[in-house]
């Protein structure tokens, strides 16, 4: 046999060079057992993924008047419900943000995919006092800049001084692929104005989808040791929602919330993700093992 294919290389003639390659099957093998080793670990490895992506943030009006009860429990209770549907209906690619306005806006969560921590930020809300609607819009809109890597164009000044009407720093940019929802009885009663505020998140390609919580026959709100009548305040909200393409909805119509989706433009982005690698290495493992066996019986007729 050896005779017959020894000259084709097949197989070794003993004596032939076979001390040099008897080490060669061991080393394979060595290396198969030194990689299954490490795929014990679970190793991972960073690598770029492109995502098509959108940007939602929910904008929640916590003014005193959010405490009526036209809309039972309350119109805050209202909001956040409305609120937890949408959250629920929007699919992982979509990362959604808080902000929370009074006479004043924060964002209280930046934009995330997790949908727990979006959940309970959502429920430690709770109403406050005075109304700056077009505050709330800055804000969201200062967190979708922050959000795509560009710089606040928001300083302390500017929300702690109503009559700032704009911005320092006007933002630059182009955003389709976010959205603003804003919920809201739309009862405003601080500047700066937000339908001027609008005209900004369209200049940015932004949409805001305005949420009117509350009734148009109002309800009484004792504030201060006066009465006063909260209604919703649906005009407002409409030329809001006008001014940037966006729609207006009632917070009774929670499945007018979902078409929100379908109006964004998620953009291909590239982003650094974590994934385990430990079927690569049990598989180059396998494979050392199998060319180890090969060669030793192609060379010596056994297996190591």
């Amino acid at each position: 046999m050896a005779s017959r294919y020894g000259s084709l290389g097949i197989v070794q003639e003993p004596g032939k060079n076979s001390g040099r390659r008897r080490h060669i099957p061991a080393l394979f093998f060595l290396l198969g057992i030194t990689v299954l080793i490490t795929s014990a670990a679970r190793p991972q490895a960073t690598v770029m993924v492109p995502k098509l992506e959108g940007t939602v943030i929910l904008t929640f009006d916590v003014s005193g008047s959010m405490a009526a009860d036209d809309i039972q429990p309350t119109r805050m209770e209202a909001a956040k419900a409305a609120a937890r549907e949408f959250v629920n209906q929007q699919p992982s690619n979509v990362s959604i943000g808080v902000v929370a306005f009074s006479d004043g806006g924060i964002t209280v969560q930046a934009p995330t995919n997790e949908r727990a921590e979006t959940m309970e930020t959502i429920d430690r809300l709770v109403p406050r006092r005075g109304t700056s609607v077009g505050n709330g819009i800055l804000v969201a809109l200062n967190t979708i800049v922050v959000s795509e890597g560009g710089e606040s164009f928001l300083n302390t000044d500017t929300l702690t001084n109503p009559s700032t009407e704009t911005p320092a720093t006007v933002p630059q940019g182009w955003y389709p692929s976010a959205v603003i929802v804003l919920l809201s009885d739309g009862e405003n009663n601080q500047d700066p104005d937000p339908v001027a505020v609008s005209d900004l998140a369209a200049d940015l390609g932004v949409r805001v989808y305005t949420i009117g919580v509350g009734s148009t026959e109002g309800s009484p709100l004792e504030i201060e040791g006066f009465t006063v009548v909260s209604r919703l305040d649906e005009a407002t909200l409409q030329s809001i929602a006008g001014n940037t393409g966006g729609q207006y909805y009632n917070a009774t119509s929670q499945e007018d919330l979902s078409r929100v989706y379908h109006d964004l433009q998620p953009k291909l982005s590239i982003k650094r993700e974590n994934i385990e690698i430990t079927s690569l290495f049990a598989g180059a493992g396998m494979l050392l093992f199998l060319l180890a066996g090969a060669l030793s019986l192609l060379w010596f007729g056994r297996v190591p």
